[in-house]
């Protein structure tokens, strides 16, 4: 009995996934507490592990054994320092949130994809699921590119000491920066799959992107000049992949064009008349139509519809 009526009680939920505003809200909290669930227990366990997680992140810093090969050799080595009382203890827990964001990735992406999946067609659910099938292996093979990189980056930018001087870098600047090279090289290789989702949506033509090739490699280079640190080699290490991988995305995009207009045929522009077929039809026979008799009256029309009793006299 209790189970009846609490399945009476419980609203039906909208095939299309429409719901009021409120609902919206009530859902998207649902969704955020399930992925904090998740991710504060990881959190917990990871400041455990911040120390092994540190380690592993200022490996690429040459380390100087003294303080004169420090002086002596002032592009080749650094001291990593935290400054402050408590600067350890902040390193700890940012290594820490880092670390369970990654590790519960999988979590708060699904509760992310549950929240937008009601509102999407079976058509868009195929095109999103392809897109995470692909987007996460490039992401993990950007974030492999930056974390081999920051050592070249590194030495590239010890190089510019000048002599005499003793580099100290901070373990909070080295844990930055392997977070903004990994997000970095993992979010801009996400490029051919945001081109080919928005080909496949019938937004962008493959043509059109070619057209924008000379725009798209100087914006490509310009955003590598800006979100990696100042050496020509991070630069140029995360330029040549994203300009391949968007020539890759337009040339997926020109063959789905063509694959799409084979199916369904070619399509007219907005200022194009379609063919008009000037071939002339067969007649077809026609009821032949029996000779009417003439009309038995006294007179025409006019004086077969004059009123009863009116004399021509009058």
């Amino acid at each position: 009995m209790l189970k009846s009526a609490r399945k009476k009680d419980k609203k039906v939920r909208d095939p299309e996934g429409r719901m009021p505003l409120v609902e919206h809200l009530r859902e998207l909290r649902n969704r955020l507490v399930k992925s904090l669930l998740a991710i504060v227990p990881i959190m917990i366990v990871m400041l455990f592990f911040a120390k092994d997680i540190s380690t592993f992140v200022s490996d690429p810093v040459p380390r100087c054994v003294s303080l004169e090969q420090a002086q002596r050799e002032p592009g080749k080595c650094a001291y990593l320092v935290q400054p402050g009382l408590t600067s350890a203890f902040a390193t700890y827990i940012k290594v820490a949130i880092m670390a369970s964001l990654l590790v519960a990735a999988p979590v708060w992406l699904y509760q992310l994809w549950a929240f937008i999946a009601p509102g999407l067609h079976r058509k868009e659910k195929k095109y999103a699921l392809t897109t995470v099938a692909v987007g996460t292996p490039l992401f993990a093979l950007g974030a492999l590119l930056a974390y081999w990189l920051l050592p070249q980056a590194v030495l590239i930018l010890l190089s510019f000491s000048i002599e005499g001087s003793v580099n100290q870098i901070t373990l909070d600047d080295m844990v930055s920066m392997n977070i903004k090279l990994t997000l970095a090289f993992g979010l801009a290789f996400q490029l051919p799959v945001l081109l080919a989702l928005l080909n496949a949506g019938g937004v962008l033509s493959g043509r059109r992107m070619l057209s924008w090739w000379r725009g798209m490699v100087m914006g490509i280079a310009v955003f590598s000049a800006m979100v990696t640190p100042t050496d020509p080699l991070s630069m140029f290490v995360l330029a040549v992949p994203m300009t391949g991988l968007y020539f890759a995305a337009v040339a997926f995009s020109i063959l789905n064009d063509r694959r799409r207009d084979t199916r369904r045929g070619p399509e007219l522009a907005d200022d194009e008349a379609s063919e008009l077929d000037l071939t002339p039809s067969a007649l077809e026979p026609t009821e032949r139509v029996a000779p009417q008799l003439p009309h038995q009256s006294t007179g025409d029309t006019a004086q077969d519809n004059r009123p009863h009793g009116y004399d021509d006299a009058t």
